[in-house]
């Protein structure tokens, strides 16, 4: 009797019924056959894409490292020099003079395009009804060209144009937006490229902002944030990568600039919009001098670098707190 009691009373063990593991098959080489199709199919599809960034954008910045290290002539004549191009920027003060006036434009025009961008997006994504048109002419500025848009930004900056006739009509008189301070210059500069150039980092942030979960909006909406608490706590941190693509971006244009400063200034008024490109394109077509020019682009394309390396070390330590 007692044992039977123990037997009722101790507990059953089940056991879990165990699949025994599958074999991995064995690639067959029919298999390998069509993968290695498909491999060859991607590569020739990519091939022509290849051949064009290596005729037209790797092998030029080589062919600009090496013609840096030369006196190169129009009649063909190459003379070695070593790093005597690099010494003697380090001793040319337009050279200083040209970068500093990058620098300051770069501090104008990418917080200000980025914020314009921004906003521009921000106020789309709100849109209900006629969200298309409103992007449609938003972006119409980025398909025009520099030139036309500075010829037509010369003429609103101009003393008799409409701009300093809106001005006068308050009473604050004309400003000299394009032969004033260093400051307005690169300022009114600055104010021509954004309009010309937001559409298409507008378009990014928008992509941006489509992309967001709206259960994450929801929620902070739930727990009582208003807009600003919501675009700050929760749009922004999101948006980060989207950010960091178009602060990069933005800089390299920014370090670029040269169309609106021919058209508009001519680098002046005494040399204070005098940029890098604008100082590479006097060294290089209008003095011929080759291998100096050609340095000139190999520190553009090295500041470039080393700022892009920076911003996107400062976003990877921000996103790692």
């Amino acid at each position: 009797m007692s044992v039977n009691t123990s037997l009722r009373s101790a507990p059953t063990r089940r056991e879990s019924p165990t699949t025994p593991p599958q074999p991995t098959p064995t690639p067959t080489p029919k298999r390998n056959l069509a993968r290695r199709r498909e491999a060859i199919a991607g590569i020739l599809f990519v091939l022509p894409t290849l051949v064009i960034f290596g005729l037209f954008k790797f092998l030029p910045i080589f062919g600009a490292g090496a013609m840096s290290l030369t006196e190169y002539s129009l009649n063909g004549d190459v003379e070695f020099l070593g790093a005597d191009n690099y010494a003697r920027l380090a001793r040319d003060p337009n050279f200083w003079q040209s970068l500093r006036v990058t620098l300051l434009y770069v501090v104008i025009f990418v917080p200000f395009i980025i914020a314009v961008s921004l906003a521009g997006a921000v106020l789309l994504d709100k849109l209900v009804r006629f969200t298309g048109t409103f992007r449609a002419l938003l972006f119409i500025p980025y398909l025009s060209s520099f030139v036309m848009a500075g010829i037509i930004w010369t003429w609103i900056f101009s003393t008799d144009g409409p701009l300093n006739a809106a001005l006068g009509a308050l009473g604050l008189g004309p400003v000299p937006f394009t032969s004033g301070s260093q400051w307005l210059v690169l300022a009114s500069l600055a104010l021509v490229s954004v309009w010309k150039g937001f559409g298409y980092s507008m378009l990014i942030f928008l992509a941006g902002l489509k992309a967001q979960p709206a259960e994450v909006h929801e929620a902070a909406r739930i727990d009582g944030a208003g807009a600003w608490k919501s675009f700050l706590y929760v749009t922004l941190p999101l948006l980060k990568p989207v950010v960091f693509f178009v602060l990069v971006i933005e800089t390299i244009i920014g370090f670029q600039v040269f169309d609106t400063i021919y058209v508009m200034t001519g680098g002046g008024p005494a040399r204070a919009s005098h940029s890098l490109i604008y100082f590479l394109f006097d060294e290089g077509f209008k003095f011929f001098d080759f291998g100096y020019a050609s340095a000139v682009g190999v520190v553009l394309f090295v500041i470039v670098l080393i700022l892009s390396l920076v911003q996107q070390r400062f976003f990877e330590g921000k996103d790692s707190k």
